[in-house]
């Protein structure tokens, strides 16, 4: 690609980096529950990230009427901060450094905006793009979440098949415009990857810790983060408990998660089966999660989504 003067401005001296891998969320497209945030944040003062780079003029490609400035105070003094996107690095213990990217959608010149990021890898010799977050779904709260994951490695997409159950997504419709940088990191030879939580659609929180576990635990295992997420995991089950405290006092709600829950446990049994090499042609078509639910089900699930 066409080298341009780069929106972003960077410390002086850059680091020396190892095949660097950047861990990437994008919101608010897919970072429902503030999972890939969130995540990634920890995983920042885990590794003592240091601050690397930031849009020169973030006004060229988001609108402050969307994503508003934030005023503070910090040692008596009043702080104005823009919304920005923000790359932090951090040393790894194995092979590769990492660049942590927060990546907020853009509301005018994306395709710019996606060439400056690429062209920022190129230039960093970046090896791998992981993106990381969760996206809604119509999913019991009262069992392991799923994940839809994607490689352009055959390898790595078999190794998160395996360990992870993640699915490719089959959607079709409206996306973001950063869907181009996946599209277009492997035609210059960096591989993609994404791992995305799927979160009960009734049941949407400012802070889904149950889906920031799921994310990070697969990230941990990865990597071999030398992270200790017991904390994390007492809040998952703390939220999960609200959860079906809150099901419970709803009779139309609770028959909504029973249909839920028999979808999601056929579709288990079908793809157990698929794995011991039975058939799967005797289970129940209802047992794939693309099987619609009943409307009026679907009706309210939706419903419930929105309004809340």
């Amino acid at each position: 690609m066409t080298s341009k003067p780069s929106p972003f401005v960077f410390q002086d001296p850059l680091p020396e980096l190892r095949a660097p891998h950047v861990l990437a969320c994008l919101t608010p497209w897919v970072d429902v529950g503030g999972v890939g945030s969130s995540a990634l944040t920890l995983l920042e003062d885990h590794l003592e990230a240091k601050p690397m780079a930031e849009l020169v003029k973030p006004g060229m490609f988001f609108d402050f009427t969307r994503y508003r400035p934030m005023v503070s105070y910090k040692d008596g003094e009043r702080v104005f901060e823009k919304p920005n996107t923000v790359l932090r690095w951090a040393k790894g213990a194995g092979d590769h450094d990492f660049i942590f990217m927060h990546v907020l959608e853009p509301h005018a010149h994306g395709e710019d905006y996606v060439d400056a990021i690429l062209q920022t890898m190129l230039n960093l010799g970046v090896k791998r793009y992981f993106q990381v977050g969760a996206m809604y779904d119509m999913v019991p709260h009262t069992r392991p979440l799923l994940m839809s994951g994607t490689s352009s490695s055959p390898a790595m997409q078999a190794i998160i098949e395996e360990r992870y159950g993640t699915r490719r997504s089959n959607y079709e419709g409206p996306t973001s415009i950063m869907s181009l940088m996946q599209r277009d990191a492997n035609r210059l030879g960096i591989e993609t990857m994404s791992l995305l939580a799927r979160l009960p659609q009734y049941a949407p929180v400012e802070e889904d810790y149950s889906g920031r576990l799921k994310v990070l635990e697969a990230l941990v295992d990865l990597y071999q983060f030398q992270l200790d997420l017991n904390d994390l995991r007492e809040r998952a089950e703390r939220q999960a408990i609200q959860m079906s405290t809150a099901v419970e006092a709803n009779p139309q709600l609770r028959r909504a998660l029973e249909q839920l829950e028999e979808r999601y446990d056929r579709r288990r049994a079908r793809r157990l089966r698929e794995q011991q090499g039975g058939s799967a042609e005797i289970q129940s078509p209802a047992g794939d999660t693309s099987t619609p639910l009943p409307p009026a089900i679907e009706r309210f699930l939706r419903e419930l989504g929105t309004n809340n």
